[in-house]
């Protein structure tokens, strides 16, 4: 990208480093150190060794879930035959938010009996653990946290860094109190240069603000679907919707809004093992260069139904091109192509769409693959715009160079950093190609393709849970939204009946829906969704522009490949086709 203003590029210090240069000193001889931070295990045993050698006793834990990294570390999990575990309860935050943080320890400790009791505010974890030897340990396992008034000044409780230490003799302090971490320090410093920034008066406010942080993070995945626990990720995820919250205020806008139009924030956080650094620039748009920098895409050749990954764009406008049909379409903010065709048919009419959001890849392929089958059987009547958000898909293109596996929200919303069902105002861009197909269909259904997060999605530094994407944090299987406009609610309720238990016949659906759900459940809380014929469903009514009835899929797909590609976007596909199906039915035939 094309740097436009230079806003920060700065060096802070390590504070794992910080902390053995503290503690190697031979006043400490003899000390006994304790310290919470956001490091792996490989770079904490590190300095808990070179610290050993100073003559100073460390043990050096995860700031982040410490409860599941105490399991990780500490506890010989496969010898367990009983767990009990009670967890904080604390008024700064809601009461199930430590039982979240110790997700997914209801699935790592599968086998053995586990039971979850909420406690109080001391913020620690008690524990009663029985192994299989007839071994009995009661232990307790402390969560930094502390409460801090945040950029939209709300009192939120926040994991933080920790130290204490135990001095048997001499002048030395000794220490109990939270410490803010390089960690913490990245990320208030981000907060704090956006906000001091002279915006213009009105939106967008760049094109592009790139955000490069390099700092000690790890990846650790779990032996559980598609878990990981990612400080890394979790650091991109925070800077996003904080920035946006951030722009919201400046906005005045509400911070649910939308419509919003900042332009594009893109967090790009690596990990590295050196004193962190940040560098932070507006960037103008190079659509080219972008294009360039991106990560590989199947073999053109393979066929739609083996995809393991998002296809190339090129890729989709051919798949688009071989549908023939009456051909309509849209630019986006940057320049490209949003691509829909039109098939008349004797059918009622449904519109198709996929990519809305740009990192919920498996709609794109679903939307192509159920298209094809439509158009074999000569009878159907669509409309389709397998990708609607082209830049975003740019996006997540370039940041999966660098981290395949992250969910990448930066990449969810338009160049100008909306949510493109939701503008409202000219220019309308990509919005435009959505307007013309349903002018040329008149559909009263819209099959609108999503995806959300197939592992836990957190903000670590805003108390954790995502702010306004509560339901959103913990997988809970595929799972059906319907919106309908007054006056349709029985033709949206007979829908979600009738592809419900058209689901039921796909393979391995019903096991994936109630594992997920189970565990959800056991985390979470109760699924706050009607569960029809094994597939959670939510009926609302609305008043939004578009169609009378929408029917939006949600599959847990960021950051899933391969054979669980191939299975999301199959699901996705047989959505598409129960539902055309079903609606040949339930079209209302007297509107004029």
């Amino acid at each position: 990208m094309m740097t436009d203003k230079l806003l920060l590029d700065v060096i802070l210090p390590r504070t794992l480093d910080d902390w053995v240069g503290q503690f190697e000193h031979p006043e400490w001889r003899g000390a006994q150190v304790e310290g919470w931070l956001f490091e792996g295990v490989a770079a904490r045993r590190a300095a808990e060794r070179q610290l050993a050698a100073a003559g100073v006793t460390v043990t050096l834990r995860s700031a982040y879930k410490p409860l599941l990294h105490y399991f990780l570390e500490e506890v010989d999990c496969a010898a367990l035959a009983k767990a009990s575990v009670t967890y904080p309860v604390h008024p700064a935050a809601s009461p199930r938010r430590f039982l979240l943080e110790a997700y997914p320890l209801a699935a790592l400790l599968a086998g053995c009996q586990l039971a979850f009791e909420p406690g109080t505010d001391d913020l620690h974890y008690w524990l009663a653990l029985t192994f299989k030897d007839g071994r009995q340990l009661n232990a307790k396992v402390w969560a930094p946290n502390r409460v801090h008034v945040d950029h939209l000044d709300v009192n939120l409780l926040s994991p933080t860094g920790w130290l204490r230490t135990r001095t048997t003799s001499g002048p030395l302090v000794q220490m109990d109190t939270a410490q803010k971490t390089d960690y913490e320090q990245v990320f208030e410093k981000i907060i704090q240069i956006v906000q001091q920034q002279p915006w213009p008066a009105r939106e967008p406010y760049f094109e592009r603000l790139d955000i490069r942080v390099d700092l000690p993070c790890f990846e650790q995945p779990l032996p559980v679907d598609h878990e990981c626990i990612s400080t890394s990720e979790a650091l991109h995820e925070d800077i996003y919707f904080s920035l946006l919250e951030v722009f919201q205020r400046q906005s005045g806008r509400a911070t649910s809004d939308r419509r919003l139009q900042p332009g594009q924030i893109v967090p790009d956080v690596r990990p590295g093992n050196k004193a962190p650094r940040l560098r932070m620039a507006l960037s103008r748009f190079d659509v080219l260069a972008q294009d360039l920098r991106a990560c590989p895409s199947p073999a053109p050749e393979q066929v739609l139904d083996l995809l393991g990954a998002a296809p190339h764009p090129e890729r989709i406008a051919a798949e688009m091109r071989a549908l023939g049909g009456q051909r309509f379409g849209a630019l986006s903010r940057q320049g490209r192509a949003v691509e829909g065709l039109y098939h008349a048919g004797p059918g009622a009419a449904v519109i198709i769409s996929g990519g809305q959001h740009a990192n919920e890849t498996s709609g794109v392929v679903g939307a192509l693959r159920a298209a094809q089958q439509l158009k074999a059987s000569g009878k159907a009547h669509f409309a389709l715009i397998a990708l609607e958000n082209p830049d975003g898909y740019a996006l997540h293109r370039e940041l999966c160079l660098q981290h395949p596996r992250h969910m990448h929200h930066a990449a969810r919303y338009s160049a100008l950093g909306d949510d493109i069902e939701y503008r409202e105002q000219a220019p309308l861009y990509e919005r435009e190609a959505r307007e013309q197909a349903l002018a040329l269909s008149g559909a009263q259904l819209h099959v609108n393709l999503h995806g959300y997060p197939a592992h836990e999605w957190t903000r670590p530094l805003s108390g954790y849970v995502p702010r306004g994407f509560e339901l959103w944090m913990i997988p809970k299987g595929f799972f059906l939204i319907l919106r309908h406009h007054p006056g349709w609610q029985a033709q949206g309720r007979a829908l979600l009946e009738q592809v419900s238990a058209a689901l039921r016949q796909v393979g391995g659906l019903s096991a994936y829906n109630a594992r997920q759900m189970a565990l959800y459940e056991r985390h979470a809380g109760e699924l706050p969704f009607e569960v029809i014929n094994g597939t959670a469903c939510s009926l609302s009514e609305t008043t939004r522009p578009g169609p009378p009835v929408t029917l939006i899929t949600e599959f847990p797909d960021e950051t899933v490949a391969d054979e669980r590609f191939r299975f999301a976007h199959t699901v996705q596909m047989q959505t598409v086709l129960a539902a055309v199906s079903a609606w040949q039915g339930l079209a209302k035939t007297d509107i004029q």
